[in-house]
């Protein structure tokens, strides 16, 4: 949706992309909001979950080397503590929004995995579910940038009704509730979806699918610019900037079922 050359470069190409700062951050934190769960709830406390900032960043790095390039230059350390005090700040605003002491989470980083009549998978990660006692379900995605505009506030609301459709159809529970938790802002929006709204992402998805097996097929990958293409690792090879793509590595058919694409999956 954002861009589908990027698509290409990252699903089929499977160009390698180098580890970004906010992106590594936004583990960390959530990594922390994770664990702290873990511990009774007496004792989800902000310095706590401060505190356990230095620790997760250790284990990240343990799981993940890679992101030792982050820092490799920064010989006076003075970035990396910088940076870690801006994930400390944004793990202790999450308390301003919500009282983990009166939370406990049905699930914490939950995969989920369904398949659409079509034969299309669905699969994610949610942050948090969280079930009432009358059995209501409240999906949770926590978002440590901040709050958009309204008028661009569609993507995050396709996400949450992405996960809403696919618990629905894992459990057959429409969720109550869909709540973004902005750090970076100190905003929480929420939306109350209906049937209607399950329907219509299911529209798109499979709409969605449809183009991608097209330009599967076709080769053809159009770059969409917009003022993300900043941030983007693969500009070099982005006809956008003056780049070439790798040659593709598919055979290209003009017509046919389609075959030659990745499995019918979306994430």
């Amino acid at each position: 949706m954002q861009c589908p050359l990027l698509y290409r470069f990252r699903v089929i190409d499977k160009l390698p992309e180098k580890p970004s700062p906010a992106a590594t951050r936004g583990t960390l934190v959530h990594a922390v909001l994770e664990r702290l769960f873990d511990d009774p709830a007496a004792e989800r406390t902000a310095p706590k979950a401060r505190a356990m900032v230095p620790g997760q960043w250790s284990r990240l790095l343990e799981s993940r080397p890679e992101l030792e390039s982050l820092f490799e230059d920064d010989e006076d350390g003075e970035r990396l503590a910088r940076w870690l005090r801006e994930a400390e700040e944004l793990v202790e605003r999450w308390f301003t929004l919500e009282d983990p002491t009166r939370l406990e989470p049905a699930e914490r980083e939950l995969f989920v995995e369904t398949e659409l009549e079509s034969g299309l998978r669905l699969r994610g990660v949610i942050d948090r579910v969280d079930v009432a006692p009358s059995g209501e379900v409240r999906i949770v995605d926590y978002k440590t940038g901040k709050a958009p505009r309204p008028e661009y506030g569609d993507s995050a609301l396709f996400q949450m009704t992405f996960y809403a459709l696919v618990v629905w159809r894992l459990k057959g529970v429409l969720p109550r509730r869909l709540q973004l938790v902005y750090l970076g802002s100190g905003d929480v929006v929420t939306y109350d979806p209906v049937m209607a709204d399950l329907r219509r992402v299911e529209r798109k998805l499979l709409a969605l699918w449809d183009a991608i097996r097209k330009a599967t097929e076709t080769g053809d990958w159009r770059p969409r610019p917009t003022k993300l293409c900043g941030w983007c690792d693969h500009r070099a090879f982005c006809p956008e900037f003056g780049g070439t793509p790798p040659v593709y590595p598919l055979p290209v058919q003009s017509t046919g079922p389609g075959q030659n694409g990745p499995g019918p999956a979306i994430s």
